[in-house]
């Protein structure tokens, strides 16, 4: 039995032999599916072994914010930490988060088979594709190792990631705060071509924005209007 002690709400599992403790993960929630770090190890984008598993529940729709972006409202907000789910369980050596993610209609989410890191076959895995995951590891660095290894992650993409498709999917989230800068910085600092990352600067530009979150010292990139930690 697999024990996944989540604060107010303990799940177990029976499993029998050797299962791979990822096709478990995905069984936590209805139509949950593997999302940040644990997609980018799946698809080759880290060399790292991560000792953390993102397991990613969807909220229910909701109706937008009437409220008009402010640069004031932006800035306040990165100033604070980025907020970060109390779903976490330790199983074994791994520590397992379930974060209730926006609603998105599982837009990008794939079937996909893998091998874990115990040489464990899992099936028809539910996870975010390639382009999902870059997108979601940009508005999210601290669920995906951070913003070195967030850039590590595009330049392991390059050549096998759409940017139009990308393009296509941040358009269809439409986000409330302007990550396509984010992305697009990534993209420009990762080595894609001016082409590539022409598709990004077609977005509006309308305020400062943020590569993460608490930034003590910060440079500022004035093609994407963005802060991003000095020395990145």
């Amino acid at each position: 039995m697999l024990e996944f002690s989540f604060p107010y709400r303990p799940e177990a599992r029976y499993v029998w032999g050797d299962v791979s403790l990822l096709q478990v993960a995905v069984t936590l929630r209805p139509q949950c599916y593997l999302s940040h770090y644990t997609a980018m190890r799946i698809h080759g984008l880290t060399e790292q072994i991560p000792k953390t598993m993102y397991v990613n529940a969807e909220q229910t729709p909701k109706p937008r914010s009437a409220g008009r972006l402010e640069q004031n409202r932006i800035d306040l907000a990165f100033r604070s930490p980025m907020r970060k789910t109390s779903l976490v369980a330790q199983v074994d050596d791994v520590r397992v988060c379930l974060l209730n993610g926006m609603h998105t209609g599982e837009l990008g989410v794939i079937r996909q088979d893998t091998v874990d890191d115990y040489q464990l076959s899992a099936q028809g895995l539910r996870v975010t594709g390639l382009e999902r995951t870059l997108i979601d590891i940009a508005v999210r660095p601290a669920y995906a190792g951070g913003v070195f290894e967030v850039l590590k992650a595009y330049r392991n993409a390059r050549g096998a990631v759409t940017i139009s498709q990308l393009v296509k999917m941040i358009r269809e989230l439409n986000y409330v705060y302007p990550y396509h800068q984010a992305i697009g910085f990534y993209l420009e600092r990762a080595g894609y071509s001016s082409k590539e990352c022409s598709l990004l600067a077609q977005f509006p530009q309308e305020f400062d924005f943020y590569l993460t979150h608490q930034m003590r010292e910060k440079g500022y990139s004035d093609r994407w209007r963005l802060f991003f930690p000095k020395g990145f």
